[in-house]
């Protein structure tokens, strides 16, 4: 079986991984949608700030930063590691 189910805020700087489902529902659960986080796309932790949160994401194309309580939100599959 593949990797496990974790939540966005714990990939590591440098991985990707695809996400599974966001959950939670309203005005923050489309927000999200709108960034492109929707099941299915790939999201690469880019960089995370000096104190350590928000940290940036490579959504698509886009570098898209999001606080811990935001991407705790998002559920996501990590990918291998590209050697």
């Amino acid at each position: 079986m593949g990797e496990p189910e974790i939540p966005l805020a714990f990939l590591p700087v440098g991985h990707r991984a695809r996400v599974v489902k966001v959950g939670v529902a309203g005005l923050t659960r489309n927000r999200l949608l709108d960034l492109g986080l929707v099941p299915s796309t790939v999201v690469e932790a880019v960089r995370r700030s000096p104190a350590g949160d928000p940290v940036a994401y490579n959504i698509r194309g886009a570098i898209i930063a999001l606080r811990s309580e935001e991407s705790r939100l998002i559920t996501v599959r990590p990918l291998a590691v590209r050697r």
